[in-house]
């Protein structure tokens, strides 16, 4: 064989792998972040909560100060869009539903409770900040907001919310990167900008006759939410 069909040979043969070692390194997928458009699904946990402002009313000679009590657990269930705007930004758009539940407690002379339970469809924009890529994990921030409407609202529950809300939304997570998909666990806080109580005089009060205390002890209720999430992408 001549000399100059060997040095090709071994050329082709030290750039072959020296490509392949440099995907290895990358670890798995090592394309998959150039994409244009990818989507997904998410499952997760959530934790409602309120920002309370009492309204301090003596009601029958009592003044009851209402708080929310230990957080419930609930259960959301999504779908992801992302649109890469550059190395490391990306527009990610994820309706969510969620599901769960709030306990008020108003404490006077004598301790009272009560449950609101929700069924949110919330449609949120993301704008993605991601770190370098380090082996198969990329961490990455979060930050944007969105609206959702709340389809579980009970009008013969004492406490009536608003059926609309605006809220942002911030939290961080990690891409793990797998053979065949990207596993996202995410992390975030929501904080709702309306005032979500609906005053007595805004309602049919004779579904709630003699619980009117209820809704007259507070001032003020604005949406919180901690939602911890596995995105599948």
């Amino acid at each position: 064989m001549q000399q100059g069909h060997i040095k090709k040979i071994l050329f082709l043969t030290l750039f072959f792998l020296k490509m392949s070692s440099s995907v290895w390194s990358q670890g798995n997928l090592p394309y998959i972040d150039e994409k244009t458009w990818h989507f997904g699904f998410s499952l997760g946990l959530n934790t409602l909560d309120f920002g309370i402002k009492p309204s301090e009313l003596n009601i029958n000679g009592e003044i009851y100060d209402a708080a929310v009590s230990t957080l419930k657990p609930g259960f959301s269930v999504g779908i992801i869009t992302d649109l890469r705007l550059n190395r490391y930004l990306n527009l990610r758009f994820t309706p969510t539903l969620h599901f769960g539940e709030r306990q008020l407690i108003y404490k006077s002379s004598v301790k009272d409770s009560l449950t609101i339970t929700s069924a949110l469809v919330c449609i949120p924009f993301h704008l993605k900040y991601s770190a370098e890529r380090k082996g198969n994990y990329r961490p990455y921030l979060l930050l944007g907001g969105g609206s959702y409407i709340d389809f579980g609202r009970n009008k013969d529950n004492p406490v009536l919310l608003q059926p609309l809300d605006f809220y942002t939304e911030f939290g961080v997570g990690c891409d793990i990167y797998f053979s065949f998909f990207k596993l996202c666990p995410e992390l975030k806080y929501a904080i709702g900008f309306n005032d979500m109580l609906t005053p007595i005089s805004e309602r049919d009060a004779g579904n709630i006759t003699g619980k009117e205390k209820f809704t007259n002890a507070l001032s003020k209720l604005t949406s919180r939410m901690v939602t911890l999430t596995f995105n599948f992408e």
